[in-house]
């Protein structure tokens, strides 16, 4: 519902402030979840007169925020915002309705909202009130911010991003399992930075068991992420970094009445165990979606990977290159075994990006979405 002709005619300034609203938003990353990331400008002219992030679930709407620090000032003013106001009741109300009250007389929305009891509706009822809406401006930046909301909406499951490094001869680790490190230090940062954007990072047991990481951002932000482990047999380690959960949670997926005793002890420790009758990526997607979670990172081995690709649990992959050669006939590789056994059968990625993280090469893509294995 973006209007073309418009948006081509959109001012230096217009798109300089829906810049700025994908900046304010981003403020919020990994906070949200089940809602969007969302920023919002308000200018009289080119004076920039209220500003306003939607912090979290629950609370007021970026609009709301930035509508209150205009004031009086957002009489005949232009609201930037990312995407589209609201128009519904939930746990706040519309914010159209403040919109429409603020006096506001021109709104520049950057993309449509996919929740169907918004969807156009938002935009509809202001320009049914008589104010000048504009629609599409830096879309696809906008779109792509609120991905993992989209997502959501449209699949009821999280948005599932797999994340691997891996060396030139595409081996995650030496053939005695020593992994660190393979890449570089701000590859390892970036990740640290996705991280804090993700609401859940999954790991499988052997990782827990080889490489007792702690999954957090080290810093890097100040939301860390909740830390899920998938064990059918619960058999793992008494002690792990995992363990301790202080500071950052831990919440284990096993397989009904797997190893009473040690899930007692892990109870003990804070940490939260959930049984599945089937354990499986699909059925632990379902259940953080349950929870809430909007965006979930899967930092596992190869034999998960492959299955989480092939329960359409991932929907994006981000791999690190690193500049190097380990060989190894039994080193292991990023992705098991999918079943696929002609090179015509590959999985193509989409709208794929490459960047050098120096030393290290990073691929960004999309797994089509229409033709993974099924798992038997």
């Amino acid at each position: 519902m973006s209007d073309p002709e418009r948006v081509a005619a959109a001012s230096d300034f217009d798109r300089k402030l829906m810049q700025r609203c994908l900046v304010l938003a981003r403020q919020a990353l990994g906070q949200t979840a089940p809602n969007p990331l969302v920023g919002c400008v308000i200018a009289q002219g080119e004076t920039i007169v209220g500003e306003g992030v939607h912090p979290g679930a629950g609370q007021p709407h970026a609009e709301v925020f930035a509508l209150q620090a205009a004031g009086d000032r957002a009489r005949g003013a232009t609201l930037y915002v990312n995407l589209e106001p609201c128009c519904h009741y939930g746990r706040t109300p519309p914010c159209t309705d403040a919109i429409l009250a603020s006096g506001v007389t021109r709104v520049v929305i950057g993309s449509i909202d996919p929740d169907p009891r918004v969807a156009g509706k938002g935009v509809e009822q202001l320009r049914a009130a008589g104010l000048d809406v504009v629609v599409g401006v830096a879309a696809e930046a906008c779109q792509q911010l609120n991905e993992a909301f989209s997502h959501r909406i449209r699949y009821q499951r999280p948005f599932g991003l797999l994340k691997y490094a891996m060396t030139l001869d595409g081996k995650i680790a030496a053939s005695t399992g020593h992994s660190a490190w393979v890449t570089g230090e701000k590859s390892r940062r970036l990740v640290h930075e996705q991280r804090a954007a993700a609401d859940a990072v999954i790991i499988g047991g052997n990782t827990v068991r080889r490489d007792n990481p702690r999954l957090t951002t080290h810093g890097v932000g100040d939301h860390n992420p909740l830390r899920v482990v998938m064990s059918r047999k619960l058999d793992l380690p008494v002690t792990a970094n995992l363990w301790h959960t202080d500071a950052v949670p831990t919440l284990v997926f096993t397989g009904t009445g797997a190893n009473p005793p040690l899930q007692r002890l892990l109870e003990q420790r804070g940490v939260e165990v959930v049984g599945l009758p089937q354990l499986s990526p699909a059925a632990v997607m379902a259940a953080l979606y349950e929870r809430g979670f909007m965006q979930v990172m899967w930092e596992c081995g190869g034999l998960l990977a492959a299955r989480a690709i092939a329960d359409g649990a991932v929907q994006k992959i981000m791999a690190f290159v690193a500049p190097k050669i380990i060989g190894g006939l039994s080193a292991p590789t990023p992705i098991g075994d999918l079943g696929l056994a002609r090179m015509t059968e590959a999985l193509q990625l989409e709208r794929v990006s490459y960047r050098l993280v120096e030393p290290d090469f990073l691929v960004e893509g999309y797994l089509p979405t229409d033709d993974r294995p099924k798992w038997d």
